[in-house]
């Protein structure tokens, strides 16, 4: 089985959520805590966007993109946002993921919907983030009832300020994750504070020579005023596996593991072999709660065929993981030729036919 390698896209992540849930602090967060990637931005109002954090991300050229003119669903069409989306994703601009942060009223779904219909070749859906804010989770629910159908639609559930939220939001959360049940991650927070790794792959920050990241800066001021505290301590909730063989995966048995990942499990990325299903290429994994893809690379010369994954959460059983992940290993030297069809499932360009909806772009 040959396929033609998957040239590099960036990934396209929106940020959605009604009125006063977060979702520019969650976009401020993530500029000022990107591990080293750079962020491009497409936001409805530019004043809502702190101009310190605007600056840096634009530090190298334009990286950002206002629009001022109403709902983003509503006010451009597809080709509109691929024009957008163009000159952000520019060689010279050094983009590693773009968010688009959408108008509090905008339409998730619509939104979703024109980026896979894009016709730019450089840009790849990373996925639904939906942000809620705890302590008036009730009263827009109440006052927008459609949050149940955004809900059931997103990759990952952002309840914010649960400092504010009575009983510290366990009910909430419990709410969310029964509005989600399709296997959304559902992730608890505060000041918009959420692991860039659960949105896109951070880059470490010494790629960036020569460039001082907003990084670099922000460190020097940890602490500083209410928004600061515990900044730097993002990973102290979240719970890592690190899992690596040199023996290929099952395909079959792999996709039965995803579709069965538990709650709490927000992030699968890395690589597979899937060995004689297809001696070729390696497929890179990135899930984000239920959102997944497949990407297949050739395998360099001489490259060491390895599968090595690290899955992010809170509150996972690591050993439990690990033993599943065991248990997807397959050593047989021939494969079936139907193996790889769940798999494919969620590669781009294999997905879908004309007309027919995506298979894998909405959940796995």
């Amino acid at each position: 089985m040959e396929h033609h390698p998957t040239p590099r896209q960036i990934p396209v992540v929106v940020l959605a959520g009604f009125l006063g849930s977060g979702k520019t602090t969650l976009l401020n967060h993530l500029l000022h805590r990107s591990g080293g990637s750079r962020i491009g931005a497409i936001v409805n109002d530019f004043g809502a966007i702190e101009i310190d954090a605007m600056a840096v991300a634009g530090a190298l050229g334009d990286s950002t993109v206002s629009l001022g003119n109403g709902c983003l669903c509503c006010a451009v069409d597809a080709g509109e946002l691929d024009v957008y989306l163009a000159r952000l994703t520019a060689p010279g601009t050094g983009v590693d993921v773009v968010v688009i942060e959408a108008s509090g009223l905008a339409e998730p779904q619509e939104l979703v919907r024109m980026l896979l219909a894009s016709e730019h070749p450089g840009i790849v859906y990373g996925g639904l983030v939906e942000v809620v804010d705890a302590a008036e989770f009730d009263d827009t629910r109440a006052e927008h009832p459609e949050i149940d159908r955004h809900l059931a639609l997103a990759d990952l559930v952002v309840v914010n300020k649960l400092d504010r939220a009575a009983e510290g939001g366990e009910r909430v959360l419990g709410l969310v994750r029964s509005l989600s049940d399709r296997g959304a991650a559902v992730v608890p927070a505060t000041y918009g504070r959420v692991d860039p790794e659960f949105l896109f792959d951070c880059r470490p920050t010494a790629e960036r020579i020569g460039q001082l990241s907003f990084d670099d800066l922000h460190d020097h001021h940890d602490g500083d005023g209410e928004g600061d505290v515990h900044e730097g301590h993002l990973h102290t909730a979240y719970d890592s596996l690190s899992f690596a063989t040199a023996q290929p995966l099952d395909p079959r048995r792999l996709m039965g593991f995803l579709d069965s990942r538990p709650e709490g499990l927000y992030r699968i990325k890395g690589y597979v072999d899937f060995g004689p299903y297809d001696p070729g290429n390696r497929y890179a994994v990135h899930a984000v709660g239920r959102f997944l893809r497949f990407y297949p690379e050739p395998w360099g010369r001489g490259e060491e065929r390895l599968t090595q994954l690290v899955l992010i959460g809170s509150g996972i059983d690591a050993d439990a993981l690990r033993k599943e992940l065991e248990a997807c290993t397959d050593d047989a030297p021939h494969a079936d030729e139907h193996g790889m069809w769940g798999v494919l499932r969620y590669v781009q360009g294999l997905a879908e036919g004309p007309g027919d909806e995506p298979a894998g772009e909405y959940e796995a």
